[in-house]
């Protein structure tokens, strides 16, 4: 297949994959630091070329329900947002989730809470990974640490999503989201023909069925039992999706006696503090997880059980954390750096953190 570079930012490598990528629908409201998502797929105008169909929203509110809609049908339909906007589409997700449909949603999270800044932050790791809305629900959730991996998980998140009949979700930040990076594209991938998704996707609401049988997609069930059931099938999906999907990158971590954890922009300054580190004697390592939820735990464990101490680094007041205290079972001592509301931290800053950990 034939690539192309350009040089793009973030959000805009977002809308450039759902075009390439054979996306049918998305339905989105403009936030900072979000907004070239929208802009980008506008300016492309890919209803003329693929097929794909734009729609600006007139809420957060209205544009979930919409990929509710869409995701029924068996198209690959998505989303994104900044996190106000996000915090309002978690009763849609809860109910794509319970009605067991793909789809994928963007959150370019700024600081909180509230209103909070237009900045960037890591802030809503706990409303995406442990399902912010009601019910026992996740969300498959990839976290990208370069404009290149904001156009690739576009593609993986709906090959997820479809394997799992799960809303997955790209959770980036304001710094990977605006960062102008060269990134290479794919052709175009032709979109899903109605023939196909009858064929794979026999439970999709496609308006009729041989013999006149129709499907019809929700997320209500009145009786405890039958629904008790749906969350059983649902929560063998999830492990799984534990077993198989985890991922995460190691580096630097066979000679290390210390380690960072940290995910998209967090994990790339902590590679310039790991170059200050090891230029002091101190054997520092990073393990990256790329998905947050399944979070890499097996990966975590064994590498983190070799480190006489983990810093955890995140751009919130501690989130992240909890799941690597989980992952090393209390076993080697796990601590936290952060900076938050909107504050991006430094290689300088962490690599303090860092010395003032191992003493």
């Amino acid at each position: 297949m034939a690539k192309e570079l350009k040089l793009m930012k973030g959000n805009q490598a977002i809308a450039e994959a759902a075009i390439r990528m054979g996306c049918d629908g998305y339905f989105g409201y403009p936030i900072t630091p979000q907004s070239e998502v929208l802009e980008h797929l506008m300016a492309e105008r890919p209803y003329l070329t693929t097929g794909m169909v734009v729609l600006q929203a007139e809420s957060e509110l209205a544009s979930i329900n919409m990929v509710y809609a869409g995701a029924s049908t068996g198209k690959r339909v998505m989303t994104s947002s900044s996190s106000p906007g996000f915090s309002l589409m978690q009763e849609g997700l809860s109910y794509i989730a319970g009605a067991e449909l793909p789809a994928l949603c963007v959150n370019v999270v700024r600081g909180g809470p509230g209103l909070g800044t237009i900045q960037p932050s890591q802030s809503d790791y706990f409303q995406t990974t442990k399902g912010g809305g009601h019910g026992d629900y996740r969300l498959i959730t990839l976290a990208p640490a370069s404009v290149q991996e904001m156009y690739d998980f576009v593609e993986l998140g709906f090959d997820l999503a479809f394997k799992y009949r799960n809303p997955a979700a790209i959770l980036s930040d304001g710094v990977i989201g605006q960062v102008m990076e060269k990134v290479m594209v794919d052709d175009y991938k032709p979109r899903w023909t109605n023939e196909y998704i009858e064929e794979h996707c026999p439970w999709a609401a496609t308006g009729h069925r041989a013999g006149g049988k129709s499907t019809i997609v929700t997320s209500l069930e009145l009786e405890a039992l039958k629904q008790e059931a749906i969350n059983e099938r649902i929560q063998a999906k999830y492990r799984k999706c534990e077993e198989e999907d985890a991922r995460h990158e190691a580096i630097q971590c066979d000679d290390a006696e210390y380690l960072f954890v940290a995910y998209g922009s967090a994990a790339r300054i902590c590679m310039k503090a790991m170059e200050l580190a090891r230029a002091e004697g101190i054997k520092v390592g990073l393990v990256r997880p790329i998905t947050l939820w399944p979070f890499p735990t097996k990966a975590v464990a064994e590498i983190g059980g070799r480190m006489k101490k983990i810093l955890s680094v995140e751009m919130n007041a501690g989130q992240m954390i909890e799941d690597v205290k989980l992952a090393v079972n209390c076993n080697v001592p796990v601590e936290h750096y952060g900076r938050y509301g909107g504050v991006i931290p430094t290689p300088v800053e962490i690599f303090e953190a860092l010395k003032k950990m191992v003493k």
